[in-house]
């Protein structure tokens, strides 16, 4: 499933296509993806203007000048493409090509829109479990998607104190805690990994034993490795593709995931470590279901 920094991504790319211009048409090309779509969604998009595009945690916020916010989950296999039309086009920071014959009409383009950019926006999901629907934007956050999420990682609000707060007197593991989208909104396997790694934490540790001067550093590798992904353009393992088209690059700085069996990358030189970095070996474990990598020498 795309994480948060894949969703940050799409947005990017989506926004000089959407953002402040009008959804000239709306096409869906079936009646529901992994749940049905809103009464009347075309008639209540198709002709509004984009006043904004937003993400929360992993989820697209296109806000209308309706008073309602077009709500996108790319699900595990969603792609939002944009096309220029006619020919290829430079709208803010990115280059668009035009739309290939069909573009829009395959078998697993489900949502087309068109703007007057101009450009054509097409959602594809071949496994159909991302969504769309729509909500009010002024009260964006009782609705039952968003009600009780956590701040984002990203924002000022995310820092050490927080943190410290919702990390207190859990006794489950760290990276259970992190991937708690009331805890935190957006975080993933994959981030949570890097992350955890990068501050030398296990992810078997319970949460509620993390000591104040790890959770500082915790917080700052938890940015960072957000930052860095989003500006590689996300990580590329199957589906994932930007709104251009273009695959992510982030994949290939992972430190810990996906390299099981491999030597760690830590250049480390704190007290047990070779000065010239750590000597362990990515390990493997599966906690509630999902895979985690980490280092059992430099993480504890």
């Amino acid at each position: 499933m795309p994480e948060l920094p894949e969703v940050e991504t799409v947005r990017l790319g989506l926004a000089p296509a959407m953002e402040g211009h009008v959804l000239t048409d709306v096409e869906t090309r079936r009646g529901n993806l992994r749940i049905p779509f809103p009464h009347d969604f075309v008639a209540r998009t198709k002709g509004r203007k984009v006043t904004s595009l937003r993400r929360r945690a992993k989820y697209l916020l296109a806000d209308l000048d309706s008073g309602e916010t077009l709500v996108i989950h790319l699900g595990m296999s969603g792609r939002m493409s944009v096309y220029a039309e006619g020919k290829q086009r430079k709208l803010g920071n990115y280059v668009y090509n035009p739309a290939p014959d069909g573009a829009g009409h395959g078998k697993h383009d489900h949502v087309v829109f068109e703007t007057d950019a101009p450009a054509r926006i097409v959602f594809n999901d071949h496994r159909r479990f991302g969504l769309m629907t729509l909500a009010d934007t002024a009260h964006l956050e009782d609705d039952k998607l968003f009600k009780g999420m956590g701040i984002e990682p990203l924002s000022p609000k995310f820092n050490a104190t927080y943190l410290t707060k919702q990390l207190a007197g859990k006794k489950t593991p760290i990276k259970s805690a992190l991937l708690d989208q009331r805890v935190v909104a957006g975080l993933g396997n994959i981030y949570v990994c890097e992350a955890l790694f990068r501050a030398h934490i296990s992810p078997k540790r319970l949460a509620g034993s993390i000591k104040h001067d790890k959770i500082a550093p915790l917080v700052a590798a938890i940015k960072k490795v957000l930052k860095d992904a989003i500006a590689a353009g996300g990580s590329t393992l199957r589906d994932h593709a930007q709104a251009t088209g273009d695959p992510g690059g982030f994949q290939h700085h992972f430190l810990v995931y996906g390299r099981e069996g491999k030597p760690c990358k830590s250049a480390s030189s704190s007290e047990g470590h070779k000065k010239n970095g750590c000597p362990g070996t990515v390990k493997r474990i599966v906690q509630s279901g999902r895979s985690t990598f980490y280092c059992p020498r430099c993480q504890t």
